[in-house]
């Protein structure tokens, strides 16, 4: 059965759309909401659905198919490959997190902040979150 994506994309964003599929796919599959043999959309189903151009879509499952992550069989469809090892989720996870704080950067840039001011901002949070969760154990 193939299993129903649902992402988010942001279209004014600098990041390109087929690298903004390839991510949201690696964090499903890092959140375990996607499995190894998990069927994914045909390229033009998850087109029409994230109403972008299938070559976007198609590039976005080369990205991950070279990667490993997926394989394309053709006439059968796209699938998640095998279960990922710990060094592939790894993998995955850093490129995720690596993803936020692009994102984050931009945003924050685009707002006016400089990269230190929101790095400063981020471990302040940080702070108080441990603080916080001292305070309720």
């Amino acid at each position: 059965m193939t299993v129903k994506l649902n992402f988010q994309l942001d279209f004014r964003s600098d990041v390109p759309i087929y690298e903004q599929i390839a991510e949201e796919l690696r964090k499903k599959i890092a959140e375990g909401q996607v499995a190894s043999g998990d069927q994914l959309p045909t390229v033009r189903q998850l087109a029409m659905d994230l109403r972008v151009n299938f070559n976007t879509v198609s590039r976005a499952y080369r990205v991950l198919d070279e990667a490993g992550l997926i394989s394309t069989q053709r006439g059968r469809g796209t699938y998640i490959w095998e279960e990922p090892t710990e060094e592939t989720m790894q993998l995955i996870k850093k490129k995720s997190l690596e993803e936020l704080a692009r994102n984050y950067l931009q945003e924050a840039n685009r707002l006016g902040f400089s990269v230190d001011s929101a790095i400063e901002e981020l471990k302040q949070l940080s702070i108080e979150g441990a603080e916080s969760e001292r305070e309720t154990r």
